[in-house]
């Protein structure tokens, strides 16, 4: 017995020896020579992720540096920035050991080391974690796609994974809904004299119909007054909660065949219900769900919600849903969207292509460093 519980300790003692610091780790590892050299510039986060237990880094490839400089030639020359430095390095670290093997097809959203003043979200920032085609796959902000390339790096305070991209910091609402093409959206928010109110807010789920919904009651949205736009806005957004489409799914059960009531930021009521694998909201049904933003969680949808049509259900004998406003006169062009000047530099996950295994060199640190404070700086609009 006494043996049986030396034999214990040992093969625990053997294994806590087997696996390396977290410096050591990145300093024999060429493929993370720029994280490791990164790192460096800000101490105070090396120094605390050295003595953490129990997490997840999310570690960007050398590769994967040199594409972000690529994308981001026109921020190459910004000054020094460490507390962006700082956020961008936190956003890629998850509370909790996650290995390779815990992921499935149904996401997880972890959540990261990022708070304020970059995130204003309880908890910190989310990251979503899943499996496709057997290999673990992060989205992270504008739905950038990111692939571990190598998993289940093991070190004393937790679990590395090597991703093909750098992380998006995830931006205000106002500023995804504009740079992932949702400009009818951004613009009808700067209509309304909505965008600070709905950008400050903490803890928010949006409903955000796309373009093409917008267009089905476009010319007779146009014709709204502000307050009047603003009214139905708000009935796209509820307050003080961040519901990820798992969430949904839950809560939908639960509501049984009527559906989960939800209480809008309008105080209105919106039905929340699964039809054919289908989340729908009201009869507007979720095309793109969980774009994560920098204070909750946005749904894309394809109807506009109506505050005065709270009692619509989805008819599954349609194809596409009637738009939920009576009489609506569609438009030719996208609405509000005048001087909405959408970005070219982010690559939702549909537009990001499969990771290249070859390695690469490791890019400069002081561009790395004025990268990094412009895609955190872009994150706060």
């Amino acid at each position: 017995m006494y043996f049986s519980g030396f034999l214990t300790l040992a093969l625990a003692a053997a294994t806590a020896s087997a696996q390396q610091q977290l410096a050591q780790l990145l300093s024999q590892t060429p493929e993370l020579s720029t994280l490791n050299s990164l790192l460096a510039t800000v101490p105070q986060v090396g120094q605390m992720l050295s003595t953490a237990n129990g997490i997840t880094i999310l570690a960007p490839s050398n590769q994967a540096f040199d594409k972000f400089m690529r994308d981001h030639p026109d921020q190459a020359q910004m000054s020094n920035n460490p507390q962006a430095v700082t956020a961008l390095l936190q956003y890629h670290v998850v509370m909790g050991t996650v290995m390779s093997n815990q992921l499935s097809a149904q996401p997880v959203f972890g959540q990261t080391l990022l708070n304020a003043p970059f995130a204003n979200v309880t908890g910190g920032q989310r990251v979503e974690l899943s499996l496709v085609d057997n290999r673990a796959m992060i989205l992270s902000g504008y739905k950038q796609m990111s692939m571990v390339t190598t998993a289940d790096v093991q070190f004393t305070g937790g679990v590395v994974h090597i991703v093909d991209t750098v992380l998006a910091v995830p931006g205000s609402p106002a500023r995804t809904a504009v740079d992932m093409g949702l400009t009818s959206a951004a613009g009808a928010l700067g209509r309304a004299q909505l965008v600070d109110a709905v950008n400050a807010m903490r803890d928010v789920t949006i409903f955000a119909p796309s373009n093409a919904a917008f267009r089905a009651i476009g010319a007779t949205a146009d014709q709204l007054q502000p307050q009047q736009l603003g009214a139905v806005l708000q009935y796209h957004v509820l307050d003080r909660q961040v519901l990820f489409s798992s969430m949904l799914a839950q809560a939908e059960q639960q509501g049984g065949q009527q559906g989960t009531m939800l209480r809008t930021l309008s105080g209105a009521m919106v039905s929340v219900r699964m039809q054919d694998g289908s989340v729908f909201v009201n009869s507007a049904r979720v095309i793109m769900a969980d774009v994560i933003t920098s204070n909750g969680v946005v749904h894309v949808l394809d109807n506009v919600l109506n505050p005065a049509a709270t009692q619509l259900t989805p008819d599954m004998s349609r194809q596409t849903q009637a738009p939920a406003f009576d009489g609506a006169q569609k438009s030719n062009q996208d609405p509000f969207t005048q001087g909405i000047n959408p970005t070219t530099t982010i690559r939702p996950a549909m537009q990001t292509m499969r990771p290249n295994a070859a390695g690469h060199a490791a890019a400069p640190v002081a561009a790395i460093m004025g990268l990094f404070g412009g895609a955190v700086a872009l994150a706060n609009l």
